[in-house]
């Protein structure tokens, strides 16, 4: 009998030591969206290239079911955006979130507060609602910021804006009307069913209904394929929503190269280089993974 426990726990302990290696992987997710996907590719990819080993569990699900995952431990890392840990934490009425470095401070600081959580560098880019303008009309009209559309409203400019119900009636539009001094009226206003931002866009690019301004998310690729001008948030009305990796303070311990791994990567990552990528996704039909393997190697990250 002896001999055979014995021989069991040599088992037990072949087994333990075959399946460390997985257990040990970190485990690289993200929400749904193709952007969130997409830089969790480049940072999968670029820690398997630096000897790191990953399991890719991409587009989990929404902001809950991620969230939740890593506070349990079933995933280590992925995107977040730095806006959100207002609602994280209820204090999304503190203007940190208007500027992406006190955002991100206090978001950083909440989050590791509450849950070990650790904040990398974020991108310096920012997700969060906007309107675009078609590129023939913003040039005619002198379109570049919310204060020039602001200046075109009040001057009796025939903007017809695609929105999404939310926009329109929870408070976005009308806290951009109270900033910016101006007023929509209700046959400027089509509201889209579903509100996805690219109806809103692809609406803008065939000028259904004379519709020339969309809501988006600043950095949706389809403002690039549309032709589509972003208006800048010269007031600094909007949250800004810059994506950061989030990871499990334990997996930071077990792998402290992560934090010099991503740095650069981050870094790299702005509003125009996003949108950029993110059309070749969201219009061109490309895999996330695709794109972030030839971003990666476009910018040296990787052979």
């Amino acid at each position: 009998m002896s001999r055979i426990l014995k021989w069991l726990l040599a088992s037990v302990g072949l087994a333990f030591f075959a399946v460390a290696p997985l257990n040990a992987a970190v485990v690289v997710s993200s929400k749904l969206s193709s952007e969130s996907a997409m830089i969790g590719q480049m940072i999968r990819l670029m820690l398997d290239a630096r000897g790191v080993p990953t399991v890719d569990r991409m587009t989990l699900g929404a902001t809950p079911v991620v969230r939740k995952a890593l506070l349990e431990g079933e995933i280590d890392l992925y995107i977040e955006y730095t806006g959100n840990a207002g609602f994280f934490f209820n204090v999304a009425n503190d203007p940190a979130w208007k500027d992406l470095q006190q955002g991100y401070a206090l978001g950083a600081r909440l989050d590791y507060a509450a849950n070990r959580i650790v904040w990398l560098t974020p991108a310096n880019a920012s997700n969060a609602w906007a309107l675009a303008v078609r590129s023939d009309v913003a040039a005619s009209n002198h379109l570049k910021t919310m204060s020039d559309f602001a200046r075109w409203v009040n001057a009796g400019g025939p903007v017809v804006l695609a929105c999404s119900a939310e926009f329109a009636n929870a408070g976005t539009l009308r806290s951009l009307e109270k900033t910016y001094g101006f007023r929509m009226r209700p046959n400027q206003l089509i509201v889209l069913a579903g509100g996805e931002t690219s109806a809103t866009i692809g609406a803008a690019a065939a000028r259904t209904n004379d519709i020339n301004t969309a809501m988006v998310y600043g950095t949706d690729g389809g403002i690039v394929a549309a032709q589509l001008v972003l208006l800048e948030d010269d007031r600094h009305n909007q949250p800004i929503y810059a994506p950061v990796p989030i990871v499990r303070e334990a997996v930071l311990r077990a792998y402290p190269q992560l934090t010099g791994i991503i740095k650069p990567l981050m870094a790299s990552l702005d509003s125009d280089t996003l949108r950029r990528l993110n059309a070749r996704v969201q219009i061109d039909g490309e895999s996330a993974q695709v794109v972030a393997a030839d971003y990666l190697r476009a910018q040296g990250f990787v052979q």
